[in-house]
């Protein structure tokens, strides 16, 4: 199955901490660039997650953003260290005794770093926590990622129904395309009164066969058909390829314009670059 490069996913965990919401999106992209926006606390995660993304990811720009939301009722309950508590107020005491400060200030003694502290967390077991939860977040997005792959596949496949049938259309209206120009050849011959000369008339019609003829350029264009479908049939990241074979598809068509002789012919040409240029504009969002 082939993949889109744009997708979208949104994750929320909720656990006795607090809650971790993770969103994840993407664009089209040449290669596969990501973006982090994480909380301070989580910055170390970042290389651990750039290389999650490239084990599931080939191309696109990818952005993706974590918010934590940590629960303030288990942020209340305030633990002080009365050893040191002690030891502060006596250190305080004894310098005010020195100096002749003022009184000792209660708040100041709570200040001092490492007298309180609050029923923190442990942080690894959440940054595990908020780990399993990208994975179920990336599920969620790579899914999204083939809902718009299947989509541009059936698109791609329609279009290439349409090349198939324009590449008929042609090669049936030929024959009489031919016949059309051989009795306008001899029309404008007899209106000039030139006299025939039916071995001359038939190494016109030789050189005019060859220089219309498209049969190869049919041909090729066939075998292309085949070729993208085994592509989106093979799946996986195979934007570029089909970005290549759009190029192909084009080379043909051209060339099979400029030999046009016919309005029916010309208008299967033009026909057959519009399905293209509708093909390619899909395949530039393919992995």
């Amino acid at each position: 199955m082939i993949q889109s490069m744009t997708g979208y996913a949104r994750y929320e965990h909720k656990a006795d901490w607090g809650s971790a919401t993770w969103e994840i999106r993407s664009v089209n992209q040449r290669y596969l660039e990501t973006y982090f926006r994480l909380p301070e606390a989580f910055r170390s995660l970042e290389n651990t997650l750039r290389e999650q993304f490239r084990k599931k990811l080939q191309r696109g720009k990818v952005e993706c953003k974590l918010y934590i939301h940590m629960d303030e009722a288990r942020q209340t309950e305030l633990n002080i260290n009365e050893p040191l508590a002690k030891s502060v107020i006596a250190g305080a005491k004894w310098v005010s005794q020195q100096s002749a400060a003022g009184q000792l200030n209660p708040i100041d003694v709570l200040k001092w770093p490492g007298v309180v502290s609050n029923d923190e967390q442990d942080m690894d077991e959440v940054q595990k926590e908020v780990l399993a939860a990208l994975d179920k977040a990336t599920a969620d997005f790579i899914d999204n990622r083939k809902s718009e792959g299947s989509a541009i596949d059936r698109m791609l496949q329609e279009r290439l129904n349409g090349v198939s049938t324009q590449v008929a259309f042609v090669r049936e209206r030929m024959p009489e395309v031919m016949q059309w120009q051989r009795e306008r050849l001899l029309t404008r011959f007899e209106e000039v009164k030139i006299e025939l000369d039916p071995q001359r008339v038939e190494q016109e019609m030789i050189m005019l066969a060859q220089k219309v003829d498209v049969a190869e350029e049919l041909d090729r264009l066939d075998a292309h058909v085949e070729e993208a479908r085994k592509i989106l049939k093979k799946g996986g990241p195979c934007g570029r390829r089909l970005d290549f074979m759009m190029q192909e598809f084009n080379r043909e068509a051209n060339t099979l314009a400029s030999k046009s002789i016919n309005a029916d012919i010309t208008s299967a040409a033009v026909e057959l670059k519009v399905l293209i240029e509708q093909m390619r504009e899909q395949i530039q969002n393919i992995e």
